[in-house]
């Protein structure tokens, strides 16, 4: 159960979250708009139209999200300048996160600087409010790009400070430089849902809560394996039809249908959004992709209302024995 949420509180996972030990409030659910670069990679970009990736921006920000998740990779800066677009429309306030890659060939304090700057005029911003270091990658050493991250803040060209796939080892040393400059780890952005749950049996889910460190959970409907869309009768294609099928496949259904029956009981609610509030309930700010509106008026049904704490274990034991049987 998130500690930003009583039990009793007859509008859970409405009210704005403070990030880590930072001073910006964000939405107890974001973004994530990966897919307004990316989505032809993994082919979900085919019939991709910016309108409507435009319709779903303001349709989350109608709702009171202001919590929008970007990278520079991301189609190569075509996720960063259609947010940075469809923000300067709405003209409301909002919390961006973008990230710096560290290539094999960034091997500079500047070179995150140089790609910061790219990022801002991307976005159409003079300060980010959240940087994020994309992967742990060498050969620069973690400390060296905290070091830079730290004199991004200083320049006022970054509020808070982040990373994202950084195991428990990575997260402690991340934070432990960044304090000797004064300064918090703000967030983790790290994969989390009811099929990749590792963050929590590992310690990082827990260490995070106890550093003051806020867990961004990206993928929580694992491309669409937890929102019902696939069947044996209907099974996913390309990389996620490799994870699952055959049995497994089987076993995801099963998966579903408790879903759905867990659903049934809070009022209709969907595989997907239950799946969602299950990561709520954990304590972690998911970031859902959208592309179209429809999408983005399902995950906000995960707002407002909470799964009993018997459901969430449930869950989340269903989970773990799919995956690792």
């Amino acid at each position: 159960m998130s500690s930003n949420q009583s039990k009793h509180d007859p509008e859970p996972f409405r009210e704005p979250i403070r990030l880590g030990h930072t001073g910006l409030s964000v939405s107890p659910m974001g973004i994530g708009v990966w897919a307004w670069g990316s989505g032809f990679y993994w082919g979900y970009g085919r019939d991709f139209q910016e309108q409507d990736a435009r319709e779903s921006f303001h349709t989350c920000i109608q709702a009171g999200i202001n919590f929008f998740d970007t990278a520079e990779i991301y189609g190569s800066g075509r996720s960063e300048r259609l947010l940075g677009t469809f923000a300067r429309e709405t003209g409301r306030p909002l919390v961006i996160t973008s990230k710096f890659m560290p290539f094999p060939w960034r091997l500079n304090r500047r070179a995150l600087r140089r790609a910061l700057r790219a990022s801002l005029r991307r976005l159409g911003r003079e300060v980010l409010d959240l940087y994020l270091i994309h992967h742990p990658l060498p050969p620069v050493p973690i400390p060296t790009w905290m070091e830079a991250m730290a004199d991004a803040v200083e320049e006022g060209l970054v509020r808070a400070i982040g990373v994202s796939n950084f195991n428990l080892d990575q997260m402690r040393l991340a934070a432990d430089t960044l304090a000797r400059r004064g300064i918090p780890l703000a967030a983790n952005q790290v994969p989390y849902s009811l099929l990749s749950q590792d963050i929590e049996t590992e310690g990082l889910l827990e260490a995070a809560r106890e550093m003051g460190v806020a867990v961004v959970a990206y993928s929580p409907l694992e491309q669409g394996l937890l929102t019902g869309k696939y069947s044996p009768q209907n099974p996913p294609r390309g990389l996620r039809g490799l994870r699952f099928r055959g049995d497994s496949l089987q076993q995801l259904d099963d998966l579903l249908e408790r879903m759905r029956t867990i659903g049934e009981a809070h009022g209709g609610k969907t595989p997907a959004q239950v799946a969602l509030n299950w990561t709520l309930c954990k304590g972690t700010i998911p970031i859902p992709g959208v592309k179209r509106k429809r999408q983005a008026d399902e995950n906000l049904g995960a707002l407002g209302w909470r799964l009993t704490t018997a459901e969430v274990e449930a869950l989340g034991k269903l989970g773990r024995n799919l995956v690792h049987g």
